[in-house]
């Protein structure tokens, strides 16, 4: 006999805004927001799931909702999911929560998507001080394929992924997040050096009521009051997993999460149909609505059997991804490399950051010879599927990044040749919609 259809635990009505659902949505990390639904170990169930913004950017031709966009808001996720075993027996502070995607892709009737880079003052990004303005691109799906016709030219698959899942902290670990997050706000800029050459947003994004939903708790009341003040936002990865954006999290992957509180409340978020490595951009994976099909199971004592701390409580632990088995495939590809030098010449100690901020901007200048804006790479380099690597970090004083672009994603021939690079004036040139 064929298995049950997976159950379907929490509802999204697109018509609704996040906090009308029937099951609310919640944007904050915090023990004690409350199970929305609850599921047995073994079960396949199923999980909807708004974009990260809720539904505040449209499918249209202009920017100026990405511009004015709220990022207090975000992200908006689906949960908290209690897990207990077969006798009922909740997941318990210790134990690891295997989190296997059996099934997942866009909701139906809401094939789109949208790929974006922020307004330098409202958000920003990793090229920021190269793009400062507030750009976006829509993308529409053909089953596994998205098209763009804000980039034409470029088509691909997608690697379909979950951008945030995650556990709930313990209130031990939330005080650990928001004390050294809070020391990092305070003391960054006296001793990081790499804000001198990178515009960055703000070190952290520190508990703040504006714009917190916390699901079935009444906004208000002195529990939500309380709450809200304490809740982390969900912006940065943490040891619960969380915002990681790992774009091979998808159909077969398993996810080991670490427990921090009984019955694990697993949430889960910010859906991209496809996502470059680093989604350089910030809004720059392709963002849309869309379902998880999930199957849970727990390793009692996991966390000691399995992780090791690397920090100064058993607290300070991170989860372990599995890829699943199923994923474009690509056979050609080109590569750019950086190094850590930065573009006014200036040596770096073997930074990272910097050698991959190099890279990606080798490439998009490359990619512009071909008929592109170089607002339409800095977008493309965000979502397509490009493999980013740290290729040496020994080697002082320069780390080496590298991005490797899969040539089949575009419709002409990207390599270098001893004629005439072909540029335009076949590519339909939007900078007006883009911008």
């Amino acid at each position: 006999m064929a298995p049950p259809t997976p159950r379907l635990v929490v509802p999204i009505d697109l018509k609704k805004k996040p906090w009308e659902q029937e099951l609310p949505l919640h944007n904050r990390w915090h023990p004690e927001i409350p199970a929305v639904a609850h599921v047995k170990i073994g079960e396949v169930f199923r999980v909807e799931m708004v974009d990260w913004t809720g539904g505040m950017i449209k499918d249209d031709d202009s920017a100026t909702d990405i511009r004015t966009i709220d990022l207090s808001c975000v992200h908006y996720l689906s949960g908290p999911i209690r897990v207990v075993d077969k006798e009922g027996v909740p997941a318990k502070p210790g134990d690891l929560l295997v989190v296997e995607i059996c099934n997942l892709g866009p909701l139906p009737g809401d094939e789109w998507g949208f790929t974006a880079s922020f307004d330098r003052e409202n958000g920003g990004g990793f090229l920021t001080d190269h793009f400062p303005s507030a750009t976006k691109a829509i993308w529409y799906f053909e089953g596994i394929y998205a098209y763009s016709p804000h980039i034409p030219g470029v088509r691909f698959p997608g690697l379909t992924h979950p951008g945030v899942i995650g556990t709930a902290p313990s209130m031990e670990l939330l005080n650990i997040w928001n004390e050294r997050e809070r020391e990092l706000q305070e003391n960054g800029h006296k001793n990081l050096k790499l804000c001198e050459i990178l515009h960055s947003r703000p070190f952290a994004s520190l508990p703040s009521a504006k714009g917190c939903q916390l699901g079935k708790i009444q906004k208000g009341t002195p529990a939500w009051e309380k709450i809200a003040e304490e809740a982390a936002r969900t912006i940065p990865g943490r040891e619960n997993g969380g915002n990681c954006d790992i774009k091979n999290l998808s159909r077969g992957s398993k996810i080991y999460l670490p427990v921090f509180v009984e019955g694990a409340n697993l949430s889960t978020g910010d859906m991209h149909f496809s996502q470059g490595d680093g989604e350089i951009s910030f809004c720059g994976a392709i963002e849309m609505s869309g379902f998880l099909e999930l199957k849970c199971d727990i390793i009692r004592n996991g966390m000691k059997e399995y992780l090791t701390p690397m920090g100064p409580t058993p607290l300070h632990v991170n989860p372990i991804f599995e890829i699943g088995p199923v994923e474009p495939r690509f056979s050609e590809w080109l590569v750019f490399e950086g190094i850590s030098v930065d573009e006014s010449g200036r040596q770096h100690f073997l930074d990272a950051t910097v050698a991959y901020k190099r890279a990606v901007l080798n490439a998009i200048d490359y990619l512009s010879k071909f008929g592109y804006s170089k607002e339409q790479m800095y977008l493309l380099l965000s979502c397509c599927p490009c493999e980013g690597r740290i290729s040496g970090i020994v080697d002082s004083p320069n780390a080496c990044a590298t991005l490797a672009i899969p040539t089949a994603i575009f419709d002409q021939d990207i390599r270098p040749k001893t004629d005439k690079v072909p540029v335009g004036p076949r590519l339909v040139r939007t900078p007006d919609v883009l911008r």
